[in-house]
């Protein structure tokens, strides 16, 4: 495996490069969660963010329903959800919601991820279809750590397989497989709610943004953004990862995520 570049400390991003970022891109699930939640110190950073007047867009491959509820509730100006399957934000008080494929797709797609719903959990002993699927529109997780025992990499590779010969995309994340049917991915969603909300095209704007991830899943930003970070816990899965992000926050999960804010807002020249 080639890598494009190799994981520089957080204290590298100097000032200049600070300077020019309009917007913080993020990742839910152990980037801004630490064992599985929210920790105070990521949920200040989101706050301290905002306020100092940086775009905040969560990425994750968490499903509509959860992406309604922080797309309301949290300091952010947009949450993509479904990994790129769409972008919900609020305007004039009222939820926008904006799907990449049309409602009839999706419904077709639907019945196609169901049958994998079946088939994959009773290939793949102690896999599972995840607890949240039911709040899924789009796509479809198969848990290998969050709810159930931790399942081997070889597991991993079989759950991706199987989305895989259906002719789906798959892509794992910290916790879960994810597969869909369509033509999107976390990226190519951004680059659309760039162009709608702020009428900016990325390509154009890559290097006034940060993403911050930490998983396989992830590497579509992390190659498109080269001021990308990656919280500490990446290193155990970056022999998965071909596009490394620039630089790596001394600390896992929530923490570092707090250090990426931290270090963006006292860097910053006013």
């Amino acid at each position: 495996m080639t890598r494009t570049r190799s994981l520089r400390p957080l204290s590298d991003l100097g000032t200049e490069a600070c300077s020019r970022i309009l917007g913080i891109l993020c990742d839910l699930d152990d980037t801004l969660t630490t064992g599985g939640r929210v920790v105070p110190a990521a949920f200040d950073a989101l706050w301290r963010a905002h306020d100092a007047g940086l775009r905040v867009v969560v990425v994750t491959g968490r499903p509509a329903g959860w992406a309604d509820h922080l797309a309301r509730m949290w300091p952010v100006d947009a949450v993509v959800g479904e990994n790129g399957a769409f972008y919900f934000h609020m305007k004039d008080g009222a939820m926008r919601r904006r799907w990449v494929d049309d409602e009839d797709t999706r419904l077709r797609n639907r019945d196609r991820l169901a049958e994998l719903a079946r088939h994959i959990p009773a290939t793949v002993p102690g896999a599972a279809v995840s607890a949240d699927q039911f709040c899924r529109a789009t796509d479809l997780a198969i848990d290998f750590c969050e709810d159930v025992p931790p399942l081997g990499r070889s597991d991993i590779d079989r759950i991706v397989e199987a989305f895989v010969a259906a002719g789906a995309t798959a892509k794992v994340s910290s916790i879960h497989v994810n597969g869909w049917f369509g033509d999107y991915d976390k990226l190519r969603c951004c680059q659309l709610l760039a162009r709608e909300l702020w009428g900016e095209e990325l390509s154009e704007m890559r290097d006034h943004y940060t993403f911050c991830g930490d998983s396989p899943n992830d590497e579509p930003m992390f190659a498109f953004f080269p001021l990308a970070v990656a919280v500490a816990n990446i290193v155990a899965l970056q022999d998965r990862i071909v596009h490394l992000p620039a630089f790596v926050t001394p600390s896992a999960g929530g923490a570092g995520f707090a250090e990426l804010v931290d270090h963006l807002l006292a860097q910053r020249v006013r």
